[in-house]
């Protein structure tokens, strides 16, 4: 398998999917996407100046989590049990390449819940 087809199989995944390969990169390599996550957009950020899209990452779903969940469960259209995941699974990136619009609507919507989110 090349590069190009790993990516394409990434591009594919839902965003659980995505959590759970996360999870299991994190416990086989002993590494922590969180540092990899607050690292990358550093170094990045001059480019991202001129973006029209932007992704959504949960970083703590702080005192109310219950609000937490219903808001993640209805926003991303996902069941009881994915939502809950990707709560309990802080940082999660929840969504990418939302209109800016539209990530900063469903930031609102968390942080009004309780939420500590981050749009990228």
């Amino acid at each position: 398998m090349n590069q190009e087809q790993i990516i394409e199989a990434v591009e594919k995944m839902t965003v659980l999917e995505l959590n759970t390969l996360v999870k299991a990169i994190e416990e086989k390599w002993g590494v922590s996407a969180a540092a990899v996550a607050a690292a990358g957009p550093a170094a990045g950020a001059p480019a991202e100046e001129g973006k029209s899209t932007a992704d959504v990452e949960l970083t703590d779903a702080g005192a109310s989590k219950i609000a937490v969940i219903k808001v993640v469960k209805e926003a991303l259209a996902l069941g009881l049990k994915e939502a809950k995941d990707l709560v309990d699974g802080v940082p999660s990136m929840l969504k990418t390449g939302m209109k800016k619009e539209d990530a900063a609507e469903l930031a609102k919507k968390l942080t009004d819940a309780g939420a500590k989110v981050t749009l990228k």
